[in-house]
């Protein structure tokens, strides 16, 4: 009776597991997205509203971002892309923003009239940075709270009258162990 017993056991979960859907990497179909995702990559706070390809190698993302796309500045921080000219935001050692402009040749020169506000920290009580003209940058009022890794929205506008340009995302600032930058910069092509 223990022996029927355990054989119908083996054979109901053999069935069971025989029934259970089939992982999106064996399939092959092809799904279309629209939600947002939680990236380890840092980049938590982007709607993921792209076709992904399943097939058997793996998942083949088409973004409007790559892991690894991230591009740096003159200063080792992060090359803000979706303004023209490009901006670098940089976290300093006493914690404050420091923003370049940097111009094509990824060069920092003087900045403009761009006008930064930031905004970080804890998501419960978050921190506004305002910004200042100091020499041919802007840097920051105040510095970040303790903490390594936490949301930061940067909001640009080219000049007082221009419209706001967002940018969001993680702001790691724990050492990248294979590139000189911290791992909100980082260019390496590893999991953030």
């Amino acid at each position: 009776m223990k022996n029927t017993m355990k054989s119908l056991t083996l054979i109901l979960a053999a069935i069971a597991f025989a029934l259970l859907p089939v992982s999106c990497n064996d399939d092959g179909h092809d799904h279309d997205h629209d939600h947002e995702h939680a990236h380890a990559d840092g980049h938590d706070d982007h709607d993921d509203d792209h076709d992904h390809d399943h097939g058997e190698e793996g998942h083949d993302h088409d973004h409007d971002h790559e892991h690894g796309g991230i591009e740096d500045g003159p200063n080792g921080g992060r090359l803000l892309t979706s303004v023209e000219p490009h901006l670098e935001f940089f976290v300093t050692d006493d914690r404050k923003v420091q923003i370049t402009q940097v111009n094509d040749e990824e060069k920092a020169e003087a900045i403009g009239e761009q006008v930064v506000k930031v905004i970080g920290g804890s998501r419960s009580n978050p921190i506004r940075l305002s910004f200042a003209k100091q020499g041919d940058v802007l840097m920051s009022d105040i510095g970040f709270p303790e903490g390594n890794d936490f949301p930061v929205v940067v909001q640009v506008k080219q000049n007082a009258d221009g419209e706001t340009v967002t940018e969001k995302f993680n702001l790691n600032l724990e050492q990248c162990p294979e590139c000189p930058n911290k791992e909100y910069a980082c260019t390496c092509n590893h999991e953030h």
